[in-house]
């Protein structure tokens, strides 16, 4: 491969998610002319209820330049409360603050606002963007990859980095085979008002689902969210989603009955079958690679997938502005670099999912989460 750190580069980012938004943001800053294309026209600025953000996902946020419109956008808390199917406060617990003492643990966001920011960030970079396109065909040689696009046109790239998420059409091109597999358990997710004492996570396990949670996202919502196992989802009507999540959220005391009198619009339900995924190996073919979901996921018992995504285009972003070529070496060690964190969290996230399926009622919850969350302090 030609050595090209000393001339211009060009990347071309595929997905506007949070890790392309984030890379993209990243490289243009350095100075690497990039582009980004994004299948959805309207940027997928409106899809989804909530997030949960850990520190080390701020951490990223703050490198991006976004963090105080985040911060104004969200609401920060410090602790996780573990309840009975009931709402009896049975233990609460200080979160971990993975992204270092000067940010707050975690933060819950709506999760459109979270996009609207990052998009408003690289619109505002002046990167050249393209919605409603898709990179169709990828062919590549040694020194750069040429691609033909959905709308006819071509283009010519030094890299191209895939950031299309977990069904990402550039991750089966390459002839990766790894896939998203479900693992047996499936959420119902709702935005909502937030009551007034709801000032945290709280999270109820047992009851007619594995666990019913809810994370406040400003001062005036919240987002709620039960966990059952999964179901054909052909058995499931659209329409009936806000009967089926209120049948098992109205289960729940504390303040899951103010909640769940807004659960009334089929429309404002998600429901979405918990999946995992680590593409082993390499996250690179030549000179395309893989970032975010488009490499690996899993389910959101610890919050982590967004934060694993922030932190793949963190640390891409940085060894492609360093003084090494675009070369093997330099993909290759990405991977070493981020396999060492991914795995573990991809790992425990699964296992804490499984000890609900099991029923094995005296399985280190808490102890794996704090484990884990101790991991991700240190610089991914």
């Amino acid at each position: 491969m030609k050595e090209a750190h000393n001339e211009a580069r060009t990347v071309l980012v595929i997905g506007g998610g949070a890790a392309g938004n984030a890379i993209t943001l990243l490289l243009h800053r350095a100075g690497v002319e990039v582009h980004l294309v994004e299948a959805r026209d309207d940027w997928n600025a409106t899809a989804g209820s909530g997030i949960t953000l850990q520190g080390n996902a701020l951490r990223v946020l703050r490198e991006l330049g976004v963090w105080e419109q985040a911060e104004a956008s969200g609401y920060a808390f410090g602790s996780v409360g573990i309840t009975a199917p009931d709402g009896t406060v049975l233990h609460v617990q200080d979160d971990i603050r993975s992204g270092g003492d000067d940010l707050p643990a975690t933060v819950g966001m709506q999760r459109p606002r979270l996009q609207r920011i990052l998009v408003e960030a690289v619109r505002a970079s002046g990167a050249p963007v393209r919605l409603g396109v898709t990179a169709e065909i990828l062919d590549q040689d040694a020194d750069d990859v040429r691609v033909r696009f959905s709308d006819g046109s071509e283009g010519r790239y030094d890299l191209v980095i895939a950031a299309d998420g977990m069904g990402s059409a550039t991750r089966a091109s390459l002839g990766i085979t790894a896939k998203p597999e479900p693992t047996g358990m499936a959420i119902w997710r709702i935005a909502a008002p937030r009551p007034a004492g709801v000032t945290r996570t709280d999270l109820a396990y047992g009851g007619p689902a594995y666990i019913a949670g809810y994370c406040p996202t400003s001062d005036t919502t919240l987002y709620a969210y039960v966990v059952e196992a999964n179901r054909d989802r052909a058995s499931i009507p659209p329409e009936s989603y806000a009967d089926e999540m209120r049948r098992l959220a109205s289960a729940y005391g504390g303040f899951w009955p103010e909640i769940t009198e807004h659960i009334t619009d089929p429309a404002q339900v998600n429901y979405t079958w918990f999946d995992r995924m680590l593409v082993e190996g390499s996250w690179h073919r030549g000179r395309v690679v893989l970032i975010g979901d488009a490499a690996h996921c899993c389910p959101p018992t610890l919050a982590q997938g967004a934060a694993l995504s922030l932190e793949d285009a963190w640390v891409l972003a940085q060894l492609l502005t360093g003084p090494a070529g675009w070369d093997d070496a330099l993909f290759q060690g990405y991977y070493e670099r981020r396999i060492a964190r991914v795995r573990p969290v991809v790992e425990a996230s699964v296992r804490i999912g499984q000890w609900q399926l099991d029923g094995v009622r005296d399985a280190d919850v808490p102890g794996l989460m704090g484990r884990t969350m101790t991991m991700l302090r240190e610089l991914p």
